[in-house]
């Protein structure tokens, strides 16, 4: 409904009967789910194949639907990674570590670093799939250039949260071993196993449970309860 929303005002200037602006909504009521980010590059594709539809009569309808299905899963798997999986998780990391030092403009940047893109996306995307219509499909699927950003934006995405986990997720455990001079620190031995241990695997944890649709404000209230019950027994601690 919303692709057809946003189609409509090319319809009602490209076909002056009824007829033909009801056949053209009817087209684009069909089934259509993408990433936003590039629901605009498909938007200015399917406005030129339109354009060509208006004027030519014989031309294929049917060709302007398999370009839309053809584009949705690519396009969102590049978008997906690209915007959900690296742009925003850097985006927040970086307005997360400003606002963690006490400096309030670290929600304004985070804002700022994430939609600016977004939008000139959004744009560009609009003027430069009218401009190159059909074309641009076959480039890209030639070049291969969408599997080469998906496997590169999930890369960089995955190094983010690497990085992120590592610096932002605390977990400690206080508890020791021995006596007098022989003292050993079990937090000492997990950090000579691996650096940040212990909060890859809370976090791995928490991935998982969110996989087994455990919601979010269950989550929250278990690590909460967890913390303080494991604290006030002295496991964990800062």
């Amino acid at each position: 409904m919303g692709f057809a929303y946003s189609m409509t005002p090319v319809i009602e200037k490209l076909y002056q009967t009824k007829e033909e602006r009801a056949e053209a909504l009817q087209r684009h009521m069909e089934f259509f789910n993408i990433t936003v980010y590039f629901s605009t590059l498909v938007l200015g594709i399917v406005t030129a194949m339109e354009e060509r539809k208006a004027k030519d009569p014989a031309f294929d309808t049917s060709s302007i639907s398999n370009v839309k299905a053809s584009l949705m899963g690519p396009l969102s798997g590049i978008g997906d990674s690209i915007f959900l999986g690296t742009l925003r998780i850097i985006a927040a990391g970086i307005g997360a570590s400003l606002c963690m030092n006490g400096n309030p403009f670290g929600a304004v940047l985070f804002l700022l670093l994430y939609n600016i893109p977004a939008f000139l996306v959004r744009y560009l995307g609009m003027m430069k799939g009218y401009e190159l219509g059909t074309t641009l499909l076959e480039k890209l699927q030639k070049s291969g250039l969408m599997n080469k950003v998906t496997n590169m934006t999930g890369i960089v995405g995955l190094m983010t949260i690497g990085s992120m986990i590592a610096t932002m997720v605390t977990v400690r455990m206080p508890i020791t071993f021995g006596s007098g001079d022989g003292v050993t620190e079990l937090q000492g031995i997990l950090d000579s196993i691996m650096p940040c241990l212990l909060p890859v695997c809370v976090t791995a944890l928490i991935y998982w449970l969110l996989g087994k649709n455990v919601k979010t404000t269950w989550l929250l209230l278990g690590i909460i309860a967890v913390s303080i019950v494991c604290a006030g027994f002295g496991i964990l601690g800062v």
